[in-house]
């Protein structure tokens, strides 16, 4: 009889743990997210990862999440964590089946966490304020306050310069997971140097026109940025169809056309023109901010590019007037004017309204082979050069075997409508392709640093904690002592 009561013992036993593993997908990761159809991501809320805007969720980190939920067949969930410590930690809880968040890789959190091969590659950089003593090497930083993102990588990379004794180096850990609370610092004068990583100072360095980089942290060297994937489950097969799905994507250019359509606006710009920007924002922006968002809504677009175009064409000068006679907010020639109904370019609210028309015209009007978010780019070229220009532009793309269909190709050709052996060749002849390049450039810069500031203005505040609740003088009190 013994036998057989084990025996039995041993079929439940067995029968349990089936069950428990088609529960669970057999432990297996990648199985469990195909089996539930949902893809669990965590990631932290800043401008270069994951925000809500004007049209829902955005931002690199959550577009490329977004591919791989695609790719999967599932849908995608996405949680946000409001500090580094609490995203790993539902990550290790198993509440996410991956972090997908601007994170690089370090030796401590690959011992604790798989992680995907890299697919992006950035500069931790020790940025100061304008004007101030500025600290060239790792050896100038003692009696400096510095800031970094607690349990960030720049924390690990000062520890071990410390302990190397290349300094005696302090610094404040600040909690959080958007970099832009250490900008924030920097520029009321809480601290004096932060480290940031290089992706993010690009993005948000047009807020913080006075401040600038002072060196790179580490000289002549790279970080990897990874998704770290949950501990625990098996994730063998889930990490090679990450690494397998990066690779297709790099050799596609679809990681490429990401890192233009978020990132491709924060070179170019100088310091003083960003500075200048910032200024009329907060000075003359709010004195037409109100049409601008009744024109962009009329015409189905977002205000902050209308404002960037507004901006570009004018400085939000209803009376600018061009030595060509160019006139009005949206800088409108006389025939354009006309052909589009407007009679007084001088008056706001039709300016915006005929450049609005017109720029939806020119992008209709376009190819239709030419997809989003490049269409919007070319049709900006297109107000600037005109669409008999800008197909030029296109040809001399597609001799030279690249995309015409392609922004960023057509933007590199655009200069050679300036020279002769190329403009003689084309249909419309010689046109200022530097210009129109720079155009699209500076409206994209400060479309987006308007829509950085909206984001920034409407960014959701971390949960409060309990003692938030408290009267001032209970906080003061040691309750544990009570």
């Amino acid at each position: 009889m013994q036998p057989r009561v084990v025996t039995a013992a041993l079929a439940l036993s067995l029968a349990l743990l089936l069950l428990l593993g088609a529960c669970n997908g057999g432990g297996d990761a990648l199985h469990r997210i195909q089996s539930k159809g949902e893809l669990k991501v965590v990631t932290r809320n800043s401008p270069t990862t994951y925000y809500i805007d004007r049209d829902g969720p955005n931002g690199y980190e959550y577009a490329l999440a977004g591919l791989l939920a695609a790719d999967l067949g599932v849908e995608l969930e996405v949680k946000s964590a409001f500090t580094l410590d609490g995203l790993f930690q539902l990550l290790e809880r198993g509440e996410a089946d991956l972090a997908a968040a601007g994170l690089t890789l370090t030796e401590q959190r690959s011992r604790l966490f798989p992680h995907s091969s890299p697919y992006y590659r950035l500069r931790p950089q020790v940025v100061y304020v304008a004007g101030t003593r500025r600290p060239l090497t790792v050896d100038e930083l003692p009696g400096r306050k510095i800031v970094v993102l607690a349990d960030s990588s720049h924390v690990d990379e000062l520890t071990r310069l410390r302990d190397e004794g290349a300094a005696e180096l302090h610094w404040e850990e600040i909690d959080g997971a958007d970099t832009m609370e250490l900008l924030e610092m920097l520029d009321t004068g809480e601290a004096e140097l932060a480290v940031i990583d290089s992706n993010e100072f690009d993005v948000q360095r047009s807020l913080y026109p006075r401040l600038k980089v002072a060196f790179d942290l580490l000289p002549d060297q790279e970080q990897d940025m990874v998704w770290y994937l949950a501990p625990g489950a098996d994730n063998s097969r889930l990490q090679a169809y990450i690494d397998q799905f990066f690779l297709r994507l790099q050799a596609d250019g679809t990681l490429e056309q990401l890192r233009d359509q978020y990132f491709g606006h924060s070179t170019g710009i100088s310091r003083i023109s960003s500075h200048t920007f910032n200024l009329n924002m907060r000075n003359t922006l709010p004195q037409y901010k109100d049409l601008i968002r009744q024109v962009a809504r009329e015409y189905q677009m977002e205000w902050q590019l209308l404002a960037a175009i507004a901006y570009q064409e004018s400085h939000w000068d209803p009376l600018a007037t061009s030595p060509t006679g160019v006139r009005g907010l949206m800088m409108l020639t006389l025939p354009t004017a006309k052909e589009i109904g407007v009679s007084d370019r001088l008056d706001p609210l039709q300016s915006l309204r005929g450049g609005a028309r017109y720029l939806k015209n020119l992008k209709r009007r376009l190819p239709a082979s030419i997809e989003e978010p490049d269409r919007g780019w070319f049709a900006l070229a297109a107000y600037n050069i005109g669409l008999g220009h800008l197909e030029d532009a296109r040809v001399i793309t597609q001799r030279q075997g690249g995309d015409p269909n392609r922004w960023q190709d057509v933007l590199e050709r655009l200069p050679l409508l300036q020279k002769s052996s190329h403009y003689r060749k084309t249909r419309y002849g010689y046109a200022r392709g530097v210009e129109a390049a720079t155009y699209v450039q500076n409206i994209r810069h400060y479309h987006n640093i308007l829509n950085w500031q909206d984001i920034s203005d409407n960014k959701p505040l971390p949960p409060l904690k309990v003692e938030d609740y408290l009267p001032q003088v209970l906080r003061d009190t040691n309750l544990s002592a009570l």
